[in-house]
């Protein structure tokens, strides 16, 4: 099922100018439920007035339209509009809910589980996470945690009968643990989370956008200037030169540190013995390359790509 949501991070506060013409943070106070719980139903009215005028409101049709989607693609409008429905677009299931273990459609509609989390008729906000100016590791764990995969490969299980257990993280307001897929189903709910070309996923707002008048000045707020001579180097108490604690912090990560903080892939590990791996060259030459991959058995032409198969249904 396509459960569209917005994972955000944003500043506890807003920036402005004080009476020396400084750029200066003003922190805001703390949340109270009260708030969250009046964000969420302004958010929600704005979302279904938005819905209504688009004409997506009438459950009554199920051709919802997706901008130009449907004219240029029916198949995966299709799959769109059943996905956020909670059913099934394709094979012999189509048009029925989607499998749940552990529902109960008795189970009591939920309003608030958690301090500063609100629910109302399908519309859901957490705002309990709060992370210290100067706590660098949570700040990087909370980015991770949002820019996380939606599906994650550990909890999915492969069952005897063919078809695709998916464990949820946390159980669904009405008691929902598990969710069974058919292969084809699977497929489908994948496919309707896929971007689309030219859709951005990641976007910056205010202050931290890409050409905000104040961005540079917002990133460094509260930074001491480093103070770094001509050559990089400054002089110590002993006479001895220092040439780290006066140099500015890299901000750039090598294609090894990049591996690792995204993937956790450390590339100069030997597959062989686990020993350290170093690079000796790099070969350029076109002709020692082909040579060399000859003589490892590996190919050194690019394959010609295979054109795609036409989905067997069509929902024009």
């Amino acid at each position: 099922m396509l459960n569209p949501h917005f994972h955000t991070i944003f500043l506890d506060g807003v920036f402005a100018h004080n009476e020396d013409g400084l750029l200066e943070f003003y922190p805001l106070g703390s949340l109270s439920d009260e708030d969250v719980a009046e964000v969420l139903s302004a958010t929600r009215d704005e979302v279904l007035t938005l819905l209504d005028k688009e004409g997506l409101l009438d459950e009554s049709d199920s051709s919802f339209q997706f901008d130009d989607l449907s004219e240029d693609s029916p198949t995966l409008a299709g799959i769109y509009s059943a996905s956020v429905r909670g059913r099934v677009a394709m094979g012999q299931r189509s048009g029925r809910k989607v499998l749940r273990v552990g529902a109960d459609p008795d189970s009591p509609w939920v309003v608030s589980r958690t301090p500063l989390q609100a629910h109302l008729e399908g519309f859901d906000l957490h705002a309990a996470v709060s992370i210290g100016a100067e706590d660098r590791d949570r700040l990087e764990k909370l980015c991770r945690y949002v820019l996380r995969p939606p599906v994650v490969q550990d909890r999915l299980e492969l069952m005897d009968d063919g078809r695709v257990l998916l464990e949820l993280k946390t159980p669904f307001w009405d008691g929902t643990t598990h969710i069974v897929f058919e292969p084809l189903e699977l497929l489908e709910k994948i496919a309707a989370i896929i971007p689309r070309p030219r859709v951005n996923q990641l976007i910056y707002h205010g202050l931290l956008g890409p050409h905000a008048g104040w961005r540079k000045a917002v990133v460094t707020y509260g930074r001491l200037e480093e103070e770094v001579t001509e050559c990089g180097v400054t002089g110590s108490d002993d006479g001895q030169s220092d040439s780290t604690a006066s140099l500015p912090q890299r901000r750039s990560y090598t294609w090894r540190e990049l591996m690792a903080r995204a993937f956790l892939i450390d590339v100069l590990k030997c597959p062989v013995c686990s020993g350290r791996m170093k690079l000796i060259s790099v070969i350029e030459d076109p002709r020692v390359i082909r040579k060399i991959l000859n003589h490892l058995g590996l190919p050194t032409t690019i394959p010609t790509p295979v054109p795609a198969r036409s989905l067997p249904i069509d929902w024009g």
